[in-house]
């Protein structure tokens, strides 16, 4: 027990809080998700969180009309992606078999046969170019080129290798690597001569799905479609994706793996905004370059809503009326979300779709739960607090999900929403929810 367990830690914030039955929310070290009066109320709970060595917690509090109060604190362990911000008494995204990332996560780039070098890629051209610019540069050698190829497993463009056979400079890399040798006016002359703020030969990264922010939630619920025509693949990353500098928030990266209308070596951008895919932003470097970084064009990115990968049935924008208009082979997300008097509906015209992954559904929108049973492909499922209980009680949750989540209307009494979520960590041997009840 630490300070976060005492009664004491939390008074100000209960008193303000007080005026309703109960209340719920989520305090981090950072924020809350609560309406305070006086927000130096929580820095006696932030201090607590930040000595326990704990990032966020979720709360609830029963108050007696005598100001008895129950305490109820949720500390989430590994299995669990918190729902910070999230409305209502949700834990969060229940992780519920360890190292397997979410799909989304794991697509890879899919081979492009024909795809060749923009006619503007020049080699030459960008060696005598960069070369003019910086005739003290100090380049990396064949060797030093090669060892990075290796760690990365991927050969680079051959306009990357001329980039840094002339200079190899850059700050530390992601991963704390760089040229440190090198003084700052080298670093400021190199980015200038390039156009961009470069990472350096040893900062090289591939961009790949582990080196973007997202949560589970949202990578189970999205899908995206790669066009005909695409110069990028849509992914949320790509071990092709080579990371070569910044706009200052931005990535640029060479492209090793381009899209059918896109050209090998050619120059994407990752938004530090967007957790899925990437914009073309020049053919070439030398292009890049030669004209300048600043007059590279964006293209809009590509997550895709609507038949046939992803589908909203209900309320809404974009809401279709129905499952049977929602259905398609290639469908992979569903949510499902009805309003006023509209009756639940039956899962069956989805129930055989080969490729649909993530199910959900706001309570009370479902006719019969138990025909989730049958859905063995799903990998995520979100269901409401009842329907929960009815696969649990029935032994029906489908054994292949990898994460899950209870679906919330905001009225439920977390206690029961965590007891729930526990039940389900339990059924794959995950760590549990804590809940420690404090009095006062």
């Amino acid at each position: 027990m630490t300070a976060l367990h005492e009664f004491a830690t939390w008074e100000n914030v209960l008193t303000l809080l007080r005026g309703e039955p109960a209340v719920s929310g989520w305090l981090s070290s950072t924020g809350w998700g609560l309406f305070l009066g006086d927000p130096k109320a929580v820095a006696p709970v932030q201090r607590a969180l930040a000595e326990a060595g704990v990032r966020e917690v979720m709360f609830a509090a029963d108050f007696a009309p005598d100001g008895r109060t129950a305490l109820h604190l949720f500390e989430v362990g590994p299995a669990v992606e918190p729902a910070f911000g999230y409305p209502g008494p949700n834990p969060g995204t229940l992780v519920l078999v360890d190292g397997v990332a979410a799909g989304l996560w794991r697509r890879l780039p899919r081979a492009v046969p024909g795809v060749v070098s923009a006619p503007s890629a020049d080699p030459a051209l960008l060696e005598r170019t960069l070369r003019e610019r910086l005739p003290d540069a100090v380049g990396a050698t064949e060797e030093q080129i090669a060892a990075v190829e290796e760690r990365l497993g991927v050969a680079l463009s051959e306009e990357l290798k001329v980039l840094f056979r002339v200079t190899r400079v850059g700050p530390p890399g992601p991963d704390g690597s760089g040229d440190w040798e090198a003084d700052y006016a080298e670093v400021e002359d190199a980015e200038s001569a390039v156009g961009c703020e470069l990472f350096g030969l040893d900062g090289l990264f591939a961009a790949t799905a582990a080196t973007r922010l997202g949560s589970r939630r949202s990578a189970e619920t999205e899908a995206v479609v790669t066009s005909d025509d695409a110069a990028v693949l849509d992914l949320v990353g790509s071990p092709g994706w080579i990371a070569f500098g910044s706009n200052g928030g931005d990535t640029f990266a060479v492209d090793m793996t381009p899209g059918p209308g896109g050209h090998l070596g050619q120059v994407i951008l990752i938004s530090h905004e967007e957790s899925i895919g990437a914009d073309l932003y020049g053919e070439s470097l030398t292009e890049l370059v030669l004209n300048g970084f600043e007059r590279g064009g964006r293209a809009d990115g590509g997550v895709e809503w609507g038949p046939p990968v992803t589908a909203r049935v209900g309320d809404g924008p974009g809401g279709m009326a129905d499952l049977e208009s929602a259905a398609h082979p290639d469908l992979e997300v569903v949510r499902i979300s009805r309003g006023g008097n509209t009756p639940p509906i039956s899962l069956a015209p989805i129930a055989g779709l080969p490729r649909l992954r993530t199910l959900i559904a706001h309570p009370g929108t479902l006719a019969d739960p138990l025909e989730i049973a049958g859905m063995s492909g799903l990998e995520y499922l979100g269901i409401g607090l009842d329907e929960w209980r009815i696969l649990l009680d029935a032994g029906a949750v489908p054994r292949g999900l990898l994460a899950a989540n209870v679906e919330v209307r905001g009225d439920e009494h977390p206690v029961e929403v965590v007891a729930t979520a526990n039940e389900l960590l339990a059924l794959w041997g995950r760590p549990l929810i804590a809940h420690t009840v404090v009095r006062g």
